[in-house]
C-alpha cells in the first residue's frame, strides 16, 4: 500500500504509538508522519504510508489549523493537562478583552520553545531536561499566524478559540502568551487539529475505523481505500504529462532537455504519478520518485 492516510488521532495516544499499532495492523514498516501531535490533542495527524514515506521532507503545506480551549486562572508546569496544576489565581476575563488579545497575536512574531518539548539544546531534548527540574537556556523561534478568533465560552473562565499558524508553533505556549498579554495566567485543557497542511478532518479516519477494516478479514489491504494519493500533498506543483522517452529518461535519472518553464512539476506517465521533476534553464532533472525502480 501507499499513499497519505489521514488519521482522527485519539486523545491519550502519542504519534508514535498509532504508527506503531498501524504497522502492525497494515503490516508494513515503511509509515512516516508529518505533524506530531501532543497525547492530549486529537485530530488531524497525516501518515505516510510505502513508497509515500519518500514525501515526508520534502516541501509541503505545513501550515495548521486547531481548536484550542484554554482556562485562566490556572498554570501546570506542562501548559496543559498532562501535568499538576501548581498555580491558581482569581481571574475575570471578558470575551471581548480576550477577542482583543487574540488580534494581537496576528502576523509573524517569536515564540520560544517550551521546557517540556523534544526541541534538542546540545543535542538533548529539553524535555529530559524539565523532569529533572531544570531549566535550558532556548533560542525564540520565528512563527506566524495567520487566523486567531475566538470561538465560544465553554466553562467559567474557559474558552475554545480557533488558530491557523505555521509548522512549529507551540499552542500551550501560545495559551500561557495570551495570558500574559491579560495579566494572567493559563493552561490548556483541550487542543483538536482540523487541518494539517492540505488533509482536514473530513478526509480523517478514527483509528477504530482503520483497524477493523485492516482486520475485518485479516488482510491489510482491506484498508487501502482510505488512502488517499501521494500526489495529493504536491497540488501546488503544476502537472507534467510526460512523453515515453521522457518518463523512461527520468525514470532512470537521466537529465534531459525539455522546454518547460522552471519549476517544480508533478509527473505523469498515461495518467499514473511518477514523481517530482526540476526544470532549469531547459533541463529537466528527477526530484523525487515515487515507484521502485525494478
Amino acid at each position: 500500500m501507499n499513499g497519505i492516510l489521514v488519521v482522527d488521532k485519539p486523545r491519550g495516544w502519542t504519534s508514535f504509538d498509532v504508527i506503531a499499532k498501524l504497522r502492525g495492523a497494515l503490516h508494513t514498516k515503511k509509515i512516516g508522519h508529518s505533524g506530531t501531535l501532543d497525547p492530549l490533542a486529537t485530530g488531524v495527524l497525516p501518515l505516510f504510508v510505502g513508497n509515500a514515506v519518500k514525501a515526508v521532507d520534502l516541501p509541503q503545506n505545513h501550515e495548521k489549523t486547531y481548536l484550542a480551549t484554554l482556562k485562566f486562572g490556572v498554570r501546570t508546569p506542562t501548559a496543559d493537562l498532562e501535568s499538576e496544576v501548581c498555580e491558581t489565581q482569581e481571574v475575570q476575563i471578558s470575551e471581548e478583552q480576550l477577542r482583543a488579545a487574540l488580534a494581537t497575536f496576528l502576523g509573524d512574531s517569536q515564540q520560544l520553545p517550551p521546557m517540556f518539548s523534544a526541541v534538542k539544546v546540545n543535542g538533548q531534548p529539553l524535555y529530559k531536561a524539565a523532569r529533572k527540574g531544570r531549566e535550558v537556556a532556548r533560542t525564540p523561534r520565528s512563527i506566524t499566524i495567520t487566523a486567531i478568533d475566538l470561538a465560544e465560552q465553554v466553562g467559567e473562565n474557559e474558552y475554545t478559540f480557533s488558530v491557523t499558524c505555521s509548522k512549529g508553533t507551540y499552542i500551550r505556549v501560545l495559551v500561557e502568551d495570551i495570558a500574559a498579554r491579560l495579566g494572567t495566567i493559563a493552561t490548556m485543557t483541550a487542543l483538536r487539529r482540523t487541518q494539517s497542511g492540505d488533509f482536514t478532518l473530513a478526509q480523517a479516519h478514527t483509528l477504530e475505523a482503520i483497524l477493523a477494516a485492516a482486520n475485518a478479514t485479516d488482510d491489510a489491504t482491506q484498508a487501502e481505500p482510505m488512502l488517499l494519493p501521494v500526489d495529493s500533498v504536491f497540488g501546488a506543483y503544476p502537472r507534467l504529462d510526460a512523453s515515453d522517452e521522457l518518463a523512461a529518461r527520468l525514470f532512470h535519472g537521466a537529465p534531459t532537455h525539455v522546454r518547460l518553464a522552471d519549476a517544480v512539476y508533478r509527473v505523469y506517465h498515461n495518467d499514473a504519478f511518477l514523481g517530482l521533476a526540476d526544470a532549469k534553464a531547459g533541463i529537466v532533472t528527477v526530484k523525487k520518485l515515487f515507484i521502485e525502480r525494478t
